[in-house]
């Protein structure tokens, strides 16, 4: 596979911004000191949000949901731990990165335009602020934006297939470690609430 670029992670994703930039720098990062992207499951990443990064992550190592080797915790942190199976040697990446102070101009664009004001000149300061920062992460070495350590937690097991079920509620297909027992009937997680 040719080397990934940026413009490729933005054709994924769909727009350039700096969370983006950051996940890419990330992957950067872990593909310098852990090798290759990976094809199957050799690489697994912990992500630790739910932001543009992780379609950076997707896309630079490899690491997707269908394959199992894209774990979500939902912590809200800028933390990315990525391991190689099946040796478990691994990375954990915490965003430091502190962006460039805003002008007092630029704070008052940014509450408006988080208001919901979409003006022509709202929206070119805030997106002329966001191409500068996302070029500052761009161009910053690893040491500036990343404290990078060793993963906290163990490789986690590798992906599995299970069978498929029907609830006999919804009479929808539903993995069957995801089952439910209800009065009598195995059911999907959402009918296990009625």
């Amino acid at each position: 596979m040719p080397e990934l670029t940026f413009d490729d992670v933005v054709r994924f994703h769909g727009h350039a911004c700096p969370g983006l930039a950051l996940g890419y720098r990330v992957a950067e990062l872990v593909l310098k000191r852990l090798g290759e992207r990976a094809v199957d499951e050799e690489l697994v990443a912990v992500v630790e949000n739910n932001s543009c990064a992780v379609d950076a992550i997707q896309v630079m190592l490899g690491c997707t949901f269908g394959k199992g080797n894209l774990i979500f915790r939902d912590y809200g942190k800028q933390v990315y731990t990525v391991m190689t199976r099946p040796s478990g040697e691994g990375l954990r990446i915490a965003i430091n990165w502190e962006p460039p102070p805003e002008s007092a101009a630029e704070k008052e664009a940014w509450e408006k335009y988080r208001q919901g004001e979409r003006s022509e000149e709202i929206a070119r300061v805030v997106h002329d602020r966001k191409a500068r920062k996302m070029q500052a992460i761009l161009d910053a070495s690893p040491e500036e934006l990343f404290t990078v350590g060793e993963p906290r937690e163990a490789l986690p097991e590798a992906a599995r297939i299970y069978p498929s079920l029907t609830c006999e509620r919804c009479d929808e297909k539903v993995m069957a470690p995801r089952t439910r027992q209800r009065d009598g009937k195995t059911v999907c997680i959402p009918c296990s609430d009625f």
